[in-house]
């Protein structure tokens, strides 16, 4: 009962972990503590009342060995196969039960529906199978369902070629064509697909292509309107960040530190 109510009806904030190559469902024990702490939680019948956290902690401690959930240490961060993002997830030795710590479920829940659909199917399989035992008017009852689907599918197929021979003679006499049951193949309702029963052959409207500038245009500026121009890109030039990299900023101090060769001549020459 406490188990089914965590795993299922309780709301629990679930993370997605990487356990041994496998993916699982894992959350933080500060939820499972606030879950058994919730009014739902104390509506249950035959459950154990939990007046604190304390009480909280001991309870779910005392699932531990049943596997229900084990702890697990979160590791690194990997990239499952869809492209998500989950953690490496790795069960501890120490089981305990602490809010702090993460834990991942090993119980699916009750697996009631899945077996009864399983059940649902070795049933229908068999009565495929055994479909010479059936009683007569039984079988007759198939016989006339399955006429009736390959009538609708072969009604399906006389009408789609009906309009396209309709379409191919109204192109020529009357184009640019009409269509019986225009929406038969659209992705509309059974009943919107039988709706208008005939509509006019509408093209697909083109994009209408930008005139080009003509080139004999730009010959005629004059450098009064070439002047702007230049000004601004002066300005962007003036206006844009200087980049000096460490080599060349080292390589202009040691020039600046050095005496020019003119000076040093005019020395020696004065001596």
């Amino acid at each position: 009962m406490i188990v089914n109510f965590l795993r299922n009806n309780a709301g629990i904030k679930t993370r997605v972990g990487i356990l041994n190559g496998k993916r699982v469902d894992y959350f933080k024990g500060s939820a499972a503590i606030k879950a058994v702490r919730s009014p739902e939680f104390a509506r249950l019948k035959n459950t154990p009342s939990v007046p604190d956290d304390d009480a909280a902690e001991r309870m779910l401690h005392s699932l531990l060995p049943f596997a229900f959930f084990l702890r697990v240490d979160r590791g690194d961060q990997v990239e499952t196969r869809d492209g998500n993002s989950a953690y490496v997830v790795q069960v501890n030795q120490m089981q305990t039960f602490e809010p702090d710590l993460y834990y991942a479920w090993f119980y699916e829940g009750s697996q009631l529906g899945l077996r009864l659909a399983g059940l649902g199917m070795v049933a229908l399989i068999l009565a495929g199978v055994m479909f010479p035992l059936w009683p007569q008017p039984l079988r007759l009852g198939v016989w006339y369902l399955s006429l009736g689907v390959l009538g609708l599918f072969g009604l399906l197929m006389v009408i789609a070629v009906i309009r396209l021979i309709f379409w191919i003679i109204t192109i020529v006499v009357v184009p640019p064509g009409i269509w019986i049951f225009p929406n038969l193949f659209a992705d509309v309702g059974f009943v919107e697909s039988f709706i208008p029963l005939w509509a006019w052959d509408e093209a697909t409207p083109k994009k209408a292509r930008e005139p080009k500038p003509k080139k004999g245009k730009k010959k005629g500026k004059s450098r009064a309107e070439k002047a702007p121009v230049a000004d601004s890109a002066a300005a962007d030039a003036a206006d844009a960040p200087v980049y000096v990299s460490e080599t060349a900023a080292q390589e202009s101090a040691s020039d600046a530190a050095a005496p020019a060769p003119a000076a040093e001549s005019a020395f020696d020459d004065v001596n």
